[in-house]
């Protein structure tokens, strides 16, 4: 079901992703077209993730239609943890086009719009189906978002601030006619925002996106916030990625959450046949006990995961390969949504 009434209105707020989850909803990487002369390396990778979140918290993995269904069930037969919902997809980056979900006395969703990142890969049709599909399966209520909004392109706190990027947000092929405080407004109604920080995106080399902020800088508590950042004066990404940094420094102290900002350096620049691949450790997920951080077969990577683990000291910190998944242009935040889980039920 819809509802006219917007959530914040109903009690519901955006729960930030360190919260309990109930599961982490996937979708079998079936789309060969998103990694060129490399998908037959993707899904083992794929399976390997997912057993790694479901040593953690259950996974539902959308496998819809009879091949990605066939393989799906293959790959994870026996597995409990996993559960397959015969929802079809165009493509595996579930944070983009799958619901965002809420919590008030009950567990709801909002549908954004969704056109592939600006129209660029088409077909999107059955991606911008699945948060009906998932409410509908789930027997959720629904929300139907006022903007055309990818869930890379937003992170918050659970408290009310944002972060995302007038390079995604305010691009003429998403939200032509949306102004930067309708959108604010838009995410006081819908998220709960009481605080929305923009940050100029772009940076990361490679990014199809228009700079989600995913990539870029994430909160990892209430007043913490990671930021990308090159070490390389003659790298491309150095200088945008250092206004960004600059950009959040410049609120400690101010009236402002945040209140450190900690430097997560990028890897050195991963290629394929020429092409740049983006390549972020802010591209971390975060499950129920357990931090998953991309790996790229380079010397930051130790200090990516130990800075992280740092910062999230009750949970396992596990580096995976992420080198191959990020040719498809995403990697493991890409890859996943989560469903918070409902602590306190309606009496």
């Amino acid at each position: 079901m819809t509802s006219e009434r917007r959530p914040v209105e109903l009690g519901y707020r955006w729960p930030a992703e360190w919260e309990s989850h109930t599961a982490t909803w996937v979708a079998w990487p079936h789309n060969q077209a998103t990694w060129p002369k490399r998908y037959d390396k993707i899904p083992t990778l794929f399976a390997a993730f997912v057993r790694t979140l479901a040593e953690f918290e259950p996974v539902h993995l959308l496998a819809g239609g009879p091949e990605s269904c066939a393989a799906a069930t293959a790959m994870f037969r026996g597995e409990a943890a996993v559960k397959i919902f015969e929802i079809e997809t165009n493509d595996a980056w579930t944070r983009d086009y799958g619901p965002t979900f809420l919590l008030g006395d009950d567990v709801a969703i909002i549908d954004w719009g969704y056109n592939a990142w600006g129209g660029k890969y088409p077909p999107w049709d059955q991606d911008d189906q699945v948060p009906q599909q998932i409410a509908e399966e789930l027997l959720l209520p629904r929300f139907v978002g006022g903007l055309t909004l990818e869930g890379g392109a937003i992170d918050g706190n659970g408290q009310g601030t944002l972060l995302t990027t007038t390079s995604c947000l305010l691009n003429t092929n998403r939200n032509p006619s949306v102004s930067r405080e309708m959108i604010e407004q838009i995410f006081a109604s819908d998220l709960g925002a009481t605080e929305v920080i923009w940050l100029a995106g772009g940076g990361i080399a490679g990014d199809d996106t228009d700079g989600h902020v995913d990539q870029l800088a994430r909160f990892v508590n209430a007043q913490t916030v990671v930021c990308a950042v090159s070490q390389d004066r003659h790298d491309e990404q150095y200088e945008p990625l250092q206004q960004n940094a600059e950009r959040l420094r410049a609120l400690v102290g101010e009236a402002s959450v945040v209140e450190t900002v900690v430097d997560l350096p990028v890897p050195s620049p991963r290629y394929f046949e020429e092409q740049r691949i983006p390549a972020s450790y802010c591209n971390f997920y975060v499950a129920n006990g357990l931090v998953i951080v991309p790996q790229f077969d380079d010397p930051a990577d130790d200090t990516a995961c130990q800075r992280l683990q740092e910062l999230f000291p009750g949970r396992a910190i596990r580096g995976l390969p992420s080198t191959d998944l990020s040719w498809g242009l995403g990697s493991f935040h890409c890859l996943t949504q989560q469903q918070p889980q409902l602590l306190v039920h309606r009496t």
